[in-house]
């Protein structure tokens, strides 16, 4: 029995998210430092008064860093009301608030980290990225093992998936298999996928001056979907994110078979509790969206 923290990642991000937290001092403090840092005011850009090319709240380069201060503010405010967790694990993006919240680094290296892999991301172009609700997963499988030019890039669920790759074989295995609905997503790239190789190369070499301390407790990795607490396991681990998917569905049978059942979402919105309502059983979950959240 054992209680796991996760972080959501890119797409939870929402229009007035920051509202609850405008109060803390810690969360002024940290989004002037995310602001400074961009050249942006990162707040504004969060609560739709920011005007202007380069402001959407839903651009790579923004709503990584946005979640990532807005999520490090909540784990740190649960922290120090004592609340402890067994495991961390965070979804794409969110891997980096465990590793944070691990003690792997602190704010301002995961800050830079987070400026650093956005804007790697946002240039790379090109790609597509759809995702796949309903379909037959053998199926799925084998049209994937098939076509050269697509991944897997967020195995979700059972029953929900994201592909990732050229735009031509996205449309063609969604086109081809069975499934209840396939959305197009609003993105610059072919996130998690092969496509990311030049990006990902030169966020490792970034990586390699980063000094990694080992984890305070175990972080589930994405490319993995297992848990360490091994600096430098952690450090190679989020080195291959990019390129490889977000093994989800494997990391929620990894946080069962470790006896967790009481889960904290702690991050905008509800997704990863969604996802884990699905498909694991007598899981108590907890969404910590605001600071409000955190006296419930």
């Amino acid at each position: 029995m054992g209680t796991a923290w996760v972080f959501p990642g890119q797409g939870s991000q929402k229009q007035g998210m920051t509202t609850g937290v405008l109060h803390d001092d810690l969360a002024q403090d940290r989004f002037a430092q995310a602001s400074a840092l961009l050249g942006r005011d990162l707040l504004a850009i969060c609560d739709g008064t920011a005007v202007g090319p380069g402001h959407d709240l839903n651009d790579t380069r923004n709503s990584q860093p946005a979640l990532f201060v807005l999520e490090s503010v909540l784990l740190d405010r649960c922290q120090q009301q004592g609340q402890q967790a067994d495991v961390l694990a965070g979804h794409s993006l969110g891997e980096l608030v465990a590793l944070y919240g691990a003690g792997c680094f602190d704010f301002p290296t995961g800050l830079t980290l987070v400026k650093q892999r956005c804007e790697l991301m946002a240039a790379a172009g090109g790609g597509a990225m759809t995702a796949v609700m309903g379909f037959v997963r053998s199926e799925l499988e084998a049209a994937v093992a098939a076509q050269q030019n697509v991944v897997i890039a967020n195995d979700n669920s059972a029953s929900q998936v994201v592909l990732s790759g050229t735009a031509t074989a996205v449309r063609q295995i969604c086109s081809t298999i069975r499934c209840k609905r396939s959305i197009p997503l609003a993105v610059s790239g072919a996130f998690h996928s092969p496509l990311m190789k030049e990006p990902a190369a030169r966020f490792a070499q970034l990586l390699e001056t980063i000094p990694f301390a080992d984890a305070t407790v175990p972080v589930v990795s994405n490319a993995t979907a297992r848990s360490s607490t091994a600096g430098s396991t952690l450090k190679a681990n989020l080195a291959q994110q990019m390129v490889s998917g977000v093994r989800w569905r494997e990391t929620m049978d990894h946080l069962a078979s470790l006896g967790m059942n009481t889960v904290l979402e702690i991050g905008p919105g509800a997704v990863l509790s969604g996802l884990l309502k699905r498909s694991l059983a007598n899981l108590h979950i907890r969404q910590i969206n605001t600071t409000a959240d955190l006296a419930c």
